[in-house]
């Protein structure tokens, strides 16, 4: 009976499908460059490229590529961001609609016609119905506030 041996184009072929693989899974832009090291090693191998060629060649080939192309790609490509300008809300000043009080559990804040619910940035601070306020942070869904007369006001 034969004997099955992996050779090096098949070893490299192998890789380069599973990181092919693990790229389409994570969608993270983690894998693709080992698989194009990949893909270069298979073609040195057909080449007849040596091993530690090859083994080289890999490496090389992947960090590169990681290191000069990645940062372009998740700037550009990255699927994920979607930006809602929400941070744009920070330093912004608001109509307090509802009283803020941390104690309470309560607070309402307009900003340019929508509703945010608020908390002051210190709890022991509180804003009253009609009053202005400064956004210094935001929170989940919660507008993190500072009475105008306070500027410096931070989240906590």
């Amino acid at each position: 009976m034969a004997e099955f041996q992996i050779t090096p184009e098949f070893f490299w072929l192998g890789l380069m499908i599973l990181c092919l693989v693990i790229e389409a899974a994570t969608v993270g832009l983690a894998t693709i460059w080992f698989a194009a090291g990949a893909l270069a090693a298979t073609a040195a191998s057909v080449l007849g490229v040596g091993i530690l060629g090859q083994i080289l060649l890999f490496f090389t080939v992947s960090l590169v590529l990681l290191t000069f192309t990645r940062p372009f790609a998740l700037k550009y490509i990255s699927p994920h961001k979607i930006r809602t300008n929400y941070e744009d809300l920070v330093d912004q000043t608001v109509k307090i609609t509802e009283c803020v009080d941390n104690a309470a559990d309560s607070g309402t804040a307009v900003f340019h016609g929508q509703a945010w619910s608020a908390r002051m940035y210190r709890d022991d601070l509180t804003l009253k119905e009609g009053e202005l306020a400064k956004v210094t942070a935001i929170k989940g869904v919660k507008l993190i506030l500072a009475p105008l007369n306070e500027p410096d006001g931070k989240a906590e």
